[in-house]
């Protein structure tokens, strides 16, 4: 896992692809800090570090693009699939070597609130907080785009999907906003769920039995509990898609310096199912 952290980690900088993330986020965080913290005298480097989030959309895809679908392009994937190493540490080196990347801008924002802490009043508690909730939500949209690259061969299809997936989870809210609260959204949100599944199954089983008993019953079981109690699907498709606006923990510590340990928990758990996703993706590529 070392010789792949270590080789990759050096390609990102090797190819300049690092070096662009880090100045460009070192760069436009610089611009709101001048602007909020230092001429208007704002206190809280967690509100300029808000302004900042627009990076990923950008920065995120720029980076995991070329994980695994430049190895598949280049047919190198199946020196991985044979290494002597196990698949779990291969993905695990190459992810880390881009939470590395992230992890250097975010070292360099610890000294903004020294800056304004000499300057006069500072909340560093809460700034430091927030530069780390910042940098968790920078490593779990690097896990969702390493998935992402890891089901196409095209850099460009993975930084495009990368690109929208996580501009559809920046513009959540407003989203869910328009969403309808019934009980019969609540159950076309379950039915879709299953189907997807039931498709998740047969992909990886290429088992349709599995998978359309699996569809089946899921289905089954949604619509007799719909049947017996259809209160319990009302407000279900904002409350449970409600979960995904991920950037709503660190804008919690921004707007009310309130920090969500469940936040921070459900962080951990996207980031650990998209790496265990990864592995499986490639996984079924050994064995087809």
């Amino acid at each position: 896992m070392l010789a792949v952290y270590k080789r990759e980690l050096r390609s990102y900088f090797q190819s300049m692809v690092g070096c662009v993330f880090v100045a460009f986020l070192i760069a436009f965080t610089g611009i709101y800090f001048m602007a909020y913290n230092m001429n208007a005298g704002y206190p809280y480097f967690s509100y300029t570090l808000s302004g900042s989030l627009i990076v990923f959309l950008v920065g995120i895809p720029l980076i995991t693009m070329r994980s695994f679908s430049e190895e598949r392009r280049n047919r190198t994937d199946q020196m991985l699939l044979t290494a002597p190493v196990s698949l779990g540490k291969v993905v695990l080196g190459k992810y880390l070597a881009m939470v590395t990347v992230i992890a250097i801008p975010n070292v360099i924002f610890c000294a903004f609130p020294l800056i304004i802490k000499s300057q006069g009043t500072a909340y560093l508690a809460v700034d430091y907080i927030s530069i780390g909730v910042f940098f968790l939500l920078g490593c779990v949209y690097a896990a969702i785009g390493m998935f992402l690259s890891a089901l196409t061969e095209s850099q460009i299809i993975a930084f495009i999907s990368t690109f929208g997936i996580l501009l559809v989870l920046y513009l959540w809210d407003g989203i869910m906003s328009m969403l309808p609260s019934t009980a019969v959204s609540g159950l076309v949100l379950i039915l879709i769920l299953v189907i997807l599944a039931a498709v998740y199954i047969w992909n990886m089983t290429e088992n349709i039995v599995l998978a359309g008993g699996v569809g089946g019953i899921g289905a089954a079981a949604a619509l007799i509990v719909y049947l017996v109690k259809s209160e319990l699907y009302e407000n279900l498709l904002s409350g449970l898609l409600g979960r995904l606006a991920l950037a709503n923990v660190f804008t919690d510590i921004t707007n009310n310096s309130v920090v969500d340990i469940t936040g921070i928990a459900l962080y951990l758990s996207v980031i650990a199912v998209f790496v265990f996703l990864t592995v499986q993706a490639i996984q079924k590529r050994r064995w087809s």
